[in-house]
């Protein structure tokens, strides 16, 4: 038993070294209640801080999923699209014949060419111009940050107008320790922000809790679980997001009692492919989820049915690849349907929809209780 009560019970992986057993999405399934519902009848609607949403998706901060285009796109169809201030569109002035060397390069110099192509420096200018772009649509406006670029960039992103800042990377902590830099502080920088902020990723529930005391409005949940991430291989790190998500949920729970109230939102970031990992992710305690291989699918999508992050071209340790998603339907297909398919693609709200009705609950927060069991995926 820990010192928070809680009984954690170990696997001997040797006699040296013992674990916890950790569960991905597809390790559990949702379970039925007495209760059922009508579609209609469901809300997945969720609010953070004075910005109220449709849906619970947030678009994730790539550039094969997101230009000042399909920002707006996303945002006009009830969700929020982040775009990524260190990517294409803030290095260069016209990024579509970029876009195209990238989706035609071939796989074997993929990762050289892509370092190269980002190694392009970021243009302030063209922060502002971006998020300008995205503020005259008349949606909600969010940008993100790695946390090594947002001391060298934030001031011309605040006032460039954003509405919610997203500092994002693989794993960020309230405590960097560095000998060669001044780490960035998080509480000072989150206080003397007048935008709310989201910080993440966090895998752990020590991490999460630490970075909800910085005064963060919303915590990322993931490391490394996305569908072109591969840090698992080049740096033998994994954290399976079911566990991730419950962990972090735990952390916002006694968050809320520690503060006196303060609730802080969890973002299910990572391995959220399909709309039965959205499900899951909010079973599991997630308040909305950010996605990116869902949304490269779509055919307005600016990887043309590729897909990649940042770690895809890091300069000195790359962590990602591109990968082929392929291309499912338009980006209101894949959100709201028409449904033509039955993996999963397509109609991600209908089927969050159809599993809170099927398990008779109402809203997001409301199904956050429904019950799980340990069920693994076993393939055909």
């Amino acid at each position: 038993m820990d010192r928070l009560g809680v009984v954690s019970i170990d696997i001997e992986i040797g006699r040296g070294k013992r674990g916890r057993r950790a569960y991905s999405f597809d390790d559990i399934a949702v379970v039925p209640s007495r209760r059922t519902r009508d579609p209609e009848d469901v809300s997945v609607g969720w609010q953070i801080d004075a910005y109220q949403f449709e849906t619970p998706i947030m678009a994730a901060p790539m550039d094969s999923v997101m230009s000042p285009a399909t920002a707006v796109a996303v945002g006009k169809l009830g969700g929020l699209g982040v775009l990524d201030l260190e990517g294409l569109w803030t290095r260069y002035e016209e990024p579509g014949p970029v876009l195209e060397e990238i989706v035609a390069l071939a796989p074997d110099t993929a990762t050289r060419a892509m370092q190269e192509i980002y190694d392009e420096p970021i243009k302030p200018e063209l922060i502002t111009q971006r998020l300008q772009e995205i503020r005259a649509a008349g949606v909600t406006v969010a940008g993100a940050l790695s946390p090594q670029r947002t001391a060298e960039h934030y001031r011309t992103v605040v006032d460039a107008g954003v509405d919610l800042f997203v500092i994002r990377g693989t794993t960020v902590s309230a405590e960097h320790v560095s000998s060669g830099a001044e780490p960035l502080n998080l509480k000072q920088f989150i206080y003397e922000l007048d935008v709310p902020v989201i910080v993440g990723g966090a895998s752990t529930y020590t991490a999460a809790l630490h970075l909800m005391r910085t005064g963060a409005a919303g915590v990322l949940a993931g490391f490394g679980g996305g569908a072109a991430g591969t840090t698992r291989v080049a740096l033998g790190i994994h954290s399976p997001m079911a566990t991730v998500v419950s962990d972090i949920a735990a952390a916002r729970r006694d968050y809320l009692d520690e503060s006196g109230g303060r609730y802080v939102h969890v973002i299910a970031d990572g391995g959220l492919g399909r709309s039965g990992d959205i499900v899951k992710a909010v079973a599991m305690g997630a308040d909305a989820v950010m996605v990116g291989a869902a949304l490269a699918r779509a055919t307005e999508a600016p990887g043309q049915g590729w897909h990649w992050g940042t770690e895809a071209h890091h300069p000195e340790l790359p962590r990602g690849e591109r990968v082929a998603v392929g291309t499912a339907g338009t980006l209101e297909q894949i959100m709201y349907g028409p449904c033509s398919k039955a993996d999963g693609s397509l109609n991600l709200i209908g089927a969050l929809r159809r599993a809170m009705a099927t398990t008779g609950y109402s809203d997001l927060k409301e199904f956050q209780r429904v019950e799980v069991v340990i069920s693994p995926y076993q393939s055909r």
